[in-house]
C-alpha cells in the first residue's frame, strides 16, 4: 500500500586534542582548556580512563545527519540542502553529492537526516528527511519527507520520496526529523507537530507521531490500528518535536528524545500505539512562566493514561538533538548507556539505563564543548562522533 497517493573542498584546519581528567562514571570532568575551533593546546593532563575530543573538521556548513558508509567513509548532511561526502578520517571533503532533493531551509527546516540501506552493499540506497515545499494548493506551505535514492559515485540516482507527513502547513518549525531502521528491517521516521501542538493528538494527520513504514515507503502489516479514521502507518503520537531516535541494541525497542516547551524534554521508550502526551501534559511550562513545578503542563505527570517519559529535563531545557547507544569497544564502561547530544545545553548527556528506567545520568565532557551539539554517532572505530551548529565534526576517543 503506497502512502503517496492523494564538493566543496576541503580548507586547512587545525586538529584540536584535548586530554581531560575524569572519573568515567562522569562525576566530575576537569577541563584544561576550552574546546574551540582553530585552537590548539599545549599541555596534557592525563588520567586514568582519560578522555580526548579531537576536532576532525571545521569545514562544513550547519550539519545535521551523519551517516557511516561501509568502507569508512561518511555522509553528512547540511541543513541548507547540500549532502557532503567526508573521507573515512573526517578531515577532507571529498565530494557535494549531486540529486538531492529540493528543500525548504528556513527556520528549523532543511535537509535533515541521513541513514544508509541495511542492505547498502546490495541496495546502495540513501535515505534523507528533509523539510518539503508544496505545491498546488498546498504551495507556501512545508512538511516533512523522506527521500530514497542510489548512491552511485558523487550522486544519488532514482531519487524518489517515500513519504510525506500529512498535512502540510504554514511555518518554519518543529518538522523532527530522525530516521532509525528496526531489526526487521522497517524504517521509523519521527515527526513535529509542526509548532500546532494539538495535531498531535489527531490521528488523522501525521504531525506529532512516530511512523512506521517499509523501506519503499509501503506499510507494514503488522503496524497498529488505532481506531476509525486513523492513518495507517502511525506507530506513535503525542511527540512534540522529536530529534532523537535509535533502536536499543539488546532488545530492538525504539527510543526517542523530543524537545519540550520550557524544559520538559524527554526520554522517550516508545509505546506501540502509545500516546506520549503532548500538547496534554509536559514536565515543562508554557513559555514565560515563572520557573518551577508549578506551571507543568496538565501537572506533569504522565501516567495514567499517557506513556511516562523515561527521563526528563527540568526547569529549562537542554534541547535533545540526537540519540545513540553506546555498543562500542573504545570505552567499555558507557556499553549500554544512551548518549543524547543538546543544542541549549551545550553539551553531551550520558544515561545509565536499567530495566527501561534511568539509573543515573552526567555529562561526561562537562560543560567544556561551548558549542550546540547537533548530532551524536558511534563510528564503525568504536569511537563517538558529535556535529555541532558551528560546523564541527568531533570525535571522542582516547
Amino acid at each position: 500500500m503506497s502512502l503517496l497517493e492523494p564538493a566543496q573542498s576541503s580548507r586547512a584546519f587545525a586538529r584540536i586534542r584535548l586530554r581531560c581528567n575524569a572519573r568515567l562514571a562522569g562525576v566530575a570532568v576537569a577541563w584544561l582548556v576550552v574546546l574551540s575551533s582553530g585552537s590548539s593546546c599545549g599541555g596534557v593532563a592525563t588520567a586514568p580512563g582519560g578522555v580526548k575530543v579531537d576536532e576532525l573538521n571545521a569545514a562544513l556548513t550547519s550539519p545535521w545527519g551523519l551517516a557511516f558508509l561501509p568502507d569508512g567513509r561518511m555522509l553528512v548532511t547540511e541543513k541548507a540542502g547540500r549532502l557532503r561526502r567526508l573521507s573515512a578520517d573526517g578531515r577532507s571533503i571529498e565530494a557535494e553529492i549531486a540529486g538531492v532533493p529540493k528543500v525548504v531551509a528556513a527556520g528549523q527546516g532543511g535537509l535533515m537526516d541521513v541513514v544508509i540501506d541495511p542492505q547498502f552493499a546490495s541496495q546502495p540506497w540513501v535515505y534523507l528527511s528533509y523539510s518539503e515545499p508544496g505545491t498546488g494548493s498546498e504551495a507556501g506551505r512545508a512538511g516533512t519527507a523522506v527521500a530514497r535514492g542510489r548512491l552511485v559515485g558523487a550522486e544519488l540516482q532514482a531519487l524518489h520520496v517515500i513519504y510525506r507527513q500529512v498535512p502540510k502547513v504554514s511555518g518554519n518549525g518543529h518538522f523532527g526529523s530522525r530516521l532509525a531502521f528496526a531489526p526487521d528491517g522497517n524504517l521509523f521516521v519521527s515527526l513535529g507537530e509542526r509548532q500546532l501542538g494539538s495535531p498531535a493528538q489527531d490521528l488523522a494527520t501525521t504531525l506529532g507521531k512516530v511512523v512506521r513504514i517499509r523501506p519503499d515507503g509501503s506499510l507494514p502489516p503488522d503496524n497498529p490500528t488505532l481506531g476509525p479514521g486513523s492513518r495507517p502507518e502511525i506507530w506513535s503520537y503525542g511527540h512534540r518535536n522529536p530529534q532523537g531516535l535509535a533502536i536499543h541494541p539488546d532488545t530492538g525497542d525504539l527510543w526517542l528524545t523530543e524537545h519540550g516547551p520550557q524544559g520538559g524534554d524527554e526520554l522517550n521508550r516508545v509505546q506501540r500505539a502509545g500516546n506520549h502526551g503532548w500538547p496534554l501534559v509536559s514536565y515543562g511550562c508554557p513559555y514565560g512562566s515563572p520557573v518551577g513545578a508549578g506551571c507543568r503542563i496538565g501537572g506533569g505527570t504522565h501516567a495514567p493514561p499517557f506513556v511516562e517519559p523515561v527521563s526528563y529535563w527540568v526547569p529549562t531545557s537542554t534541547a535533545p538533538s540526537g540519540l545513540m547507544f553506546y555498543t562500542g569497544g573504545g570505552f567499555p564502561e558507557w556499553r549500554g548507556n544512551a548518549f543524547v547530544s543538546a543544542l541549549a545545553g551545550q553539551t553531551l548527556w550520558r544515561l545509565v539505563l536499567e530495566g527501561g528506567r534511568e539509573v543515573s545520568r552526567d555529562q561526561p565532557l562537562g560543560n567544556a564543548l561551548k558549542d550546540r551539539v547537533r548530532f551524536v554517532r558511534q563510528g564503525p572505530d568504536g569511537w563517538i562522533y558529535l556535529l555541532t551548529d558551528t560546523g564541527r565534526l568531533l570525535r571522542i576517543d582516547r
